[in-house]
């Protein structure tokens, strides 16, 4: 056996005493003992004929694996609307490149099966075929009705389903043409075929803006109806407390109990008390709502809440994880109503250390409703005279130096900017004006992730399963380039290949504070970051510098927290809790619901800003190149708040091409550039709410 073989079989038994796990070729090397560079040369070569061949697979990060024999994994299949997909397989970091035509019968978001085709040298990425749906992620859609005499058929909003849905005829009575709809998918008569289903709902007439909105929340996956049974459950529950219920709690109805909500909330989950103990030492309550003594398992009511996950926030209405009745009403802390709360009791001195800390079974009664706003004009002194103006001080006090205390420790101080869209009587926008996060705000931030952090400790360092939410230090090939993109700014991002401190982090974030490029800059910071999920390992919330995070808090809109309330409460009781195995499934679904939630509250504020803009069609306005690509430059105008793009294709001045060394676009007659944070001029020239995209032109 000559030296090339030997180095052959030594990487092939290394991959596969390793299973999943992928290497650079240095570390492969080290690992060997290979120590001179014909060796490491040979080693190099080695490795890409395994890769060509199909025996080894390689990866993202300059990085191969091992590929199992035959080349069949299981895998998620990601659409692209151009109609080639992408599979996830776990334990590879970059994914398997399948054409449309290799797609079989397979949909966004199925699980597949693939086989591997051997690897080219031209191919950027290892290409697949999908060899089966063994799970099919989509049951239904949404999209636009159309009528063709003697057959009927869906034009689905989400580009992600790239083929057209045909309906059975005997279900399209009432449907107008043009109607959003909800139809589902039942199959495909062959492959290659177009999907067939029947319609299911009729959600409306398009050119309503609820309607957009609702059906577009709808087509990214969101379930806005509740089913009769679990209406029903919902009415059915009591709001009267007994007294025996009472008896057997903390009664801390003797407290001035109060909640600070945004303005328009309804579901009030949590709630504050201060009271004094001594001259320096103080009783904090944090009362969160008790979804928990009324959402048992098992009930419709619970497998309704575990399917949404989350409620959903969209920018003209709320999408509940629980029907209003309960959401709204029953556990909501409302004023001057006895109300059942699982609660953080700390004992706390005015710098916010903690000097005791108990979880127990309330009844409480809020005395105050207070909006943000109110909270604010308190704290800034305009209402001295008003009953909660000593707590809320003391509490204000307390938050300020609970927050430096956390961003000393490491926690990451991201500050975007957040817009709010407000809506005239029928749904259409009339202004775009920035989220303000006032003292108010981060007074109320600061006590609930006290409050997380001291659950998290208290009850999931043993050896009962217990529900994390995680925050995973970034990948160390996004710090890189994160680091190679802010020093085009002149900036330095310290790492050790790769692995970063948050704390330097928030020097970068500091020193940008000031600069044109300072957005820019915090949204990369942002991108490179993990992120987070809920998991029953406990990896930490880097983000947070955390050792121990959950999500206690929100339990009327997020079902992760009431989980957490349950676990509690089981090992409060000495209750058998939950497999791990069904916990980390059901975490799993909610890390996988609450990614839903996020896209669909964007892209439905997205939407507004595209309606919105088609007014200012024609004008000129100044923006701040908010990011570059080879396709063209985006910008965020300054007074509008709305975001779009100059395509390249449209850059007729000269011919444009992206400088991957200095992250911009560069001009190769006229070396003129344009970069991330530079200022612009531009007219809006069009705007496609289909498409929720905008397009500018820029002003010469």
């Amino acid at each position: 056996m000559d030296r090339r073989q030997t180095i052959q079989k030594e990487i092939m038994d290394l991959f596969r005493n390793h299973g999943k796990r992928s290497f650079r070729p240095k570390e492969i090397v080290k690992k060997l003992g290979y120590s001179d560079n014909t060796d490491y040369r040979l080693a190099r070569a080695v490795l890409e004929e395994l890769s060509q061949k199909g025996e080894i697979a390689a990866v993202k990060g300059n990085r191969f694996t091992f590929r199992p024999p035959a080349g069949r994994m299981e895998g998620r299949l990601s659409v692209h609307p151009s109609g080639y997909g992408f599979v996830a397989v776990e334990g590879f970091e970059q994914d398997f490149f399948v054409r449309s035509r290799r797609m079989n019968t397979a949909i966004d978001g199925d699980l597949v099966q693939i086989g591997l085709a051997a690897r080219r040298p031209q191919d950027k990425r290892q290409q697949a075929e999908v060899l089966s749906v063994l799970q099919r992620k989509r049951t239904s859609a949404v999209g636009t009705f159309k009528h063709a005499g003697s057959y009927a058929f869906i034009i689905p909003d989400d580009k992600r389903l790239t083929h057209d849905i045909y309906v059975d005829l005997d279900s399209i009575e009432g449907v107008n043409d043009g109607d959003k709809v909800k139809v589902s998918i039942e199959g495909f008569e062959h492959r290659g075929a177009a999907p067939i289903g029947k319609i299911l709902s009729i959600i409306g007439d398009p050119n309503d803006p609820s309607i957009q909105t609702l059906a577009l929340a709808m087509s990214l996956g969101v379930e806005a109806d509740f089913k009769e049974e679990v209406l029903q459950e919902a009415e059915a529950v009591s709001a009267q407390i007994s007294r025996k219920e009472i008896s057997r709690r903390l009664d801390v109805r003797n407290r001035t109990v109060f909640t600070i909500d945004p303005v328009d909330a309804k579901d009030f989950d949590d709630a504050l008390h201060i009271h004094p103990l001594s001259k320096d030492r103080f009783e904090v309550g944090v009362h969160i709502a008790d979804v928990s003594h009324y959402v048992v398992p098992q009930s419709e009511l619970d497998a309704s809440a575990l399917e949404r996950g989350t409620s959903v926030y969209l920018v003209d209405r709320v999408i509940p994880m629980l029907p209003e009745a309960l959401s709204n009403d029953i556990c909501s802390l409302k004023p001057d109503v006895d109300r059942l709360a699982f609660s953080c009791i700390f004992e706390l001195d005015r710098s916010g250390t903690v000097h005791g800390f108990k979880v127990a079974e309330t009844v409480i009664r809020s005395t105050h409703r207070l909006a943000y706003e109110d909270a604010q004009a308190i704290i800034e002194g305009g209402q001295g005279e008003h009953p909660l103006a000593e707590s809320l001080g003391i509490l204000q006090e307390m938050a300020v130096k609970l927050r430096a205390k956390r961003f000393k420790d490491g926690s990451i101080d991201f500050d975007l900017q957040e817009v709010r869209v407000v809506l005239d009587e029928k749904g259409h926008p009339i202004e775009i004006v920035p989220r303000l996060r006032q003292d108010s705000n981060r007074l109320i931030e600061e006590f609930m992730l006290l409050a997380n952090r001291n659950v998290a400790a208290a009850f999931g360092s043993g050896d009962q399963p217990f529900a994390f939410r995680i925050h995973e230090p970034p990948d160390a090939d996004r710090i890189m380039n994160l680091s190679r993109y802010v020093a085009a700014f002149g900036l330095e991002l310290p790492h050790d290949e790769g692995s970063v401190n948050p704390t330097d982090i928030n020097a970068l974030l500091r020193a940008v504070v000031d600069r044109p490029e300072a957005a820019v800059v915090e949204h990369a910071a942002l991108r490179a970051m993990s992120k987070a999920r809920y998991d029953v390992s406990n990896h930490g919330h880097y983000g947070l510098s955390a050792a121990h995070y959950t999500h206690f808090t929100s339990p009327i809109r997020r079902y992760p927290d009431l989980i957490v309330h349950r676990l509690i409460k089981d090992q409060m009781a000495s209750r058998k809790a939950p497999e791990s195995e069904d916990l980390a499934d059901m975490l799993q679904h909610c890390s996988e619901r609450e990614i839903v939630a996020t896209q669909a509250e964007r892209e439905s504020i997205k939407l507004k800003k595209v309606e919105f803009i088609q007014d200012h069609i024609g004008e000129e306005y100044s923006g701040v190149v908010a990011g570059v690509s080879k396709f063209g430059v985006y910008i965020e105008l300054d007074v509008l708040l709305v975001e779009g793009m100059v395509h390249v294709r449209d850059m007729s001045d000269d011919y444009y091409e992206y400088d991957e060394s200095s992250f911009s676009l560069v001009g190769s007659g006229s070396g003129k550039r344009y970069r991330p944070g530079d200022k612009v001029r531009v007219l809006v020239a069009g705007a496609s709410i289909e498409n929720r995209e905008i397009d500018f032109s820029f002003v010469r």
